[in-house]
């Protein structure tokens, strides 16, 4: 196999490669190492490269292997991390100047418990600065340049988590772990066509990252499919006494179980109504394909509450309040996007109302969601109502007339709960399309069964995009 075949190859079949000692984690990880340092600048993919402590790990993981003492299926796996997470041994720059040789004496727990696990960590990936949350309105910004789509490089990678999904799409790792505030993993999976899933808020300890939103920030795998997001879950979740939104509840993966029954989904009213053409096209396309592992249910009334106005004001509110230093230093005009360098006082300024307000809403959505789940096991929808955005327009002047129904990415958020984004075929110029699933509380096995079911039917996840060969 090649280099690039194999950092294509999904983490369970690669795992009994190196257990055979058909590959070893030296060879992947400098395969991983190659890849990142000659294809990474294309897609403004990677901030630092790890090559010294990588191999290291490698080295590490093949004598484990080797002694038979290999802990975790990721054990010589070659991942990546949104460059939002503590680690030791490089700078952590939160994608924005002023933070660029910020550095920590700790690794993020995820990071920790991954290295634990045995998987090699290769890069610190590139982010929207400050994971977006001072306002950002265009593909610009961040200190390494737009992130770029592997599939298309005019078009944007997705925010904030966007070197995870470019670099995952082009192979450069096996997985990346990014976060997700309000879309953060869903969009960046949805324009890259990789699987991204965001997990219960709470299951994965949040220690050693970046705080935007205390009360909305996950952390969650973007991989190759289905499976590798649980193979990587189950080695993250879990309680952590430095992080007390922990839940304590872990995480188990030996893969799917054999359906029992059909799954009940619901598909919102108007969620499919105002999309591109070829994003609805795909949509009832794997919904087909689901067959009869799924019952589903259409035009499920979507519960009238002010999902977007709520998530923005908590978001802007507790991202000033995180970055009050910076904002009321002047170091915010250091920022790269133009917005990010005033949105900050603005948000400073909203009144303590109107965040209680929001805050207050919450408990009417969670009883909705709570009510929506007893009938249903999971909501589908379009992740995205397009395929990735041109880089070089602002949010504002791309694909008019367009809106993603529904408020599944704000409703997820707020609510806590967690979803999966699964690639599922191409639109406009190329670009991939892709379909979520959200559930319950605590329901990422459902979830994750269900992508496993529609990738075992489908090769959308397995296409790799032109250049990465």
């Amino acid at each position: 196999m090649t280099d690039a075949d194999l950092l294509f190859t999904p983490v369970r079949a690669l795992a009994a490669q190196l257990r055979s000692r058909s590959v070893t984690a030296v060879r992947l990880a400098e395969a991983s190492l190659a890849r990142l340092e000659s294809l990474g600048g294309r897609y403004n993919a990677v901030v630092t490269v790890m090559r010294e402590s990588a191999l290291a790990q490698a080295r590490a993981a093949d004598a484990a292997i080797a002694a038979g003492r290999a802990r975790s299926p990721l054990a010589g796996i070659p991942f990546g991390v949104k460059d939002l997470l503590a680690t030791r041994d490089a700078p952590t720059t939160w994608g924005a100047e002023p933070y660029r040789d910020q550095r920590f004496d700790h690794d993020a727990t995820v990071v920790r418990r991954l290295l634990d696990a045995g998987a090699v960590l290769v890069a610190k990936l590139s982010m929207v600065e400050l994971a977006g949350g001072l306002g950002y309105d265009h593909a610009d910004a961040s200190f390494t340049g737009p992130g770029l789509t592997p599939w298309n490089v005019a078009f944007w990678s997705g925010g904030s988590s966007s070197g995870p999904g470019a670099a995952v799409a082009a192979g450069l790792v096996s997985f990346a772990i990014g976060s997700e505030t309000s879309g953060s993993i869903l969009t960046p999976s949805a324009f890259c066509g990789v699987t991204g899933l965001r997990p219960t808020y709470g299951l994965v300890s949040r220690h050693g990252a970046m705080a935007l939103s205390w009360t909305l920030d996950k952390l969650g795998p973007m991989a190759r499919c289905a499976d590798d997001a649980g193979l990587v879950l189950a080695a993250i979740a879990g309680a952590d006494p430095l992080d007390d939104t922990a839940t304590g509840r872990t995480f188990d993966w030996s893969g799917p179980r054999p359906p029992v029954g059909a799954w009940r989904i619901g598909v919102p009213k108007g969620c499919v109504e105002q999309v591109q053409p070829a994003v609805r096209e795909r949509f009832e396309a794997s919904l087909a394909a689901l067959g009869e592992h799924v019952q589903v249910t259409r035009d499920v009334a979507w519960p009238d509450l002010p999902w977007g106005a709520a998530v923005g004001t908590i978001v802007g509110v507790e991202g000033a309040s995180a970055f009050r230093h910076l904002i009321e230093s002047g170091d915010a005009a250091r920022l790269r996007c133009a917005a990010d360098r005033v949105g900050g006082y603005a948000s400073l300024m909203t009144p303590a109302v109107d965040y209680l307000a929001a805050m207050r809403a919450r408990r009417p959505m969670r009883a909705a969601m709570a009510d929506l789940y007893s009938r249903y096991d999971a909501i589908a929808t379009p992740t995205r109502a397009t395929v990735a955005y041109p880089a070089d327009k602002g949010f504002a002047d791309v694909y008019p007339g367009i809106n993603g129904g529904p408020p599944v990415i704000a409703a997820g958020n707020l609510t806590g709960l967690p979803a999966l984004a699964l690639p599922n075929g191409f639109g406009d110029d190329g670009l991939p399309t892709s379909i979520a699933f959200m559930g319950a509380p605590f329901s990422e096995r459902t979830l994750l069964e269900i992508g496993c079911a529609l990738q075992s039917g489908s090769d959308a996840h397995l296409k790799r995009p032109p250049g990465t060969d």
